[in-house]
């Protein structure tokens, strides 16, 4: 219960955190996925069951406050719950290089795969450009050692994680 309280709390606040940064580079294009930085955090320190969850949430959480196809980004980011968890045993998250690199190349994943699915399902994928775009993937990476070490902070105690 008390991881759920946690996980509850952290939502939140990386809500509040995803739509003050959307409001603040929304205007000059820029789009970053707070959320998705988010859900790599709580899948590199919890079990599969929180972060399956948690990433399927976070991605209807997208999903219904965006115009585009409704389902996108919660398949989005449970496909990269399972690369993450796929990763855990060959990457030490507890680094910033690795956090990085991770959430780095996720964002390009999430990116390609939401065009993907926009173009099968919808027929057409909308693009801002790449300026935007990379912007967008390296501000991901920057703000994913903050996102990871309050992760960190608030579920992992010496080396037990929940």
């Amino acid at each position: 219960m008390n991881t759920i309280l946690k996980l509850f709390l952290l939502f939140i606040a990386a809500t509040i955190l995803h739509w003050a940064l959307m409001a603040f580079m929304g205007g000059v294009g820029v789009s970053l996925n707070v959320m998705l930085v988010f859900a790599v955090a709580v899948c590199a320190y919890l079990k599969p069951e929180y972060g399956y969850a948690l990433s399927f949430v976070c991605g209807l959480f997208l999903d219904f406050f965006s115009v585009k196809l409704f389902g996108c980004s919660a398949l989005t980011l449970t496909l990269c719950a399972a690369a993450v968890y796929s990763l855990e045993k060959r990457l030490d998250f507890d680094g910033i290089l690795p956090q990085m690199l991770c959430v780095f190349c996720l964002s390009l994943l999430a990116f390609l795969l939401n065009c993907l699915l926009l173009k099968v399902f919808a027929g057409f994928s909308a693009w801002r450009g790449f300026g935007s775009f990379a912007i967008g993937v390296i501000l991901n990476a920057f703000l994913a050692p903050f996102v990871f070490r309050v992760v960190r902070f608030a579920f992992v105690r010496g080396n037990k994680s929940y």
